[in-house]
């Protein structure tokens, strides 16, 4: 059992919703994946996130374009500075989490928020022609949630709000 970092954008929710793989995780932007195990998720933890996040400036969102990962489709926020600041933040508060398994460097992380995942280009195309008409869409960025896995599902778990 694994949990991650979110910042949940409900705006984008209708937009992404009917492509996505995972109905049990809303729209959002990863801070960090995987995080702690969830065995790990003390009070030290759980304290050492708030006062971490609680650090970080509250900010606006704009998801005005689509861009591809191979296999993937997704939105870039702008700015993608403060959810890069808060990985940095994380991952080096807590080392033993690289941000996707070590799988890149904090240097080649890409804040984005994940609208399909398909082996099949014609699927991303389909859905970047029917997500593009519903952009841009504007969030306000005021708090990142702690979500576990518990095996089947990801939970809720805690979240910690930005200043």
């Amino acid at each position: 059992m694994t949990s991650a970092l979110i910042v949940r954008v409900p705006e984008a929710e209708s937009a992404v919703r009917p492509w996505s793989a995972r109905p049990d995780v809303p729209a959002h932007v990863t801070v960090l994946h995987p995080f702690l195990p969830a065995a790990r998720l003390d009070a030290d933890v759980l304290s050492g996130l708030s006062e971490l996040i609680g650090a970080h400036r509250k900010f606006d969102v704009r998801f005005a374009t689509c861009g591809r990962f191979p296999g993937v489709l997704h939105l870039l926020p702008d700015p993608a500075a403060p959810f890069l600041a808060l990985t940095r933040a994380v991952a080096e508060r807590w080392p033993e989490a690289p941000p996707f398994a070590g799988a890149f460097t904090l240097d080649e992380l890409v804040a984005h928020l994940t609208v399909a995942e398909s082996p099949d280009p014609a699927v991303l195309a389909e859905a970047e022609a029917a997500v593009t008409p519903l952009l841009p869409i504007h969030s306000r960025v005021a708090a990142v949630d702690l979500l576990v896995h518990d095996g089947e599902r990801w939970q809720p778990y805690a979240s910690f709000p930005l200043h």
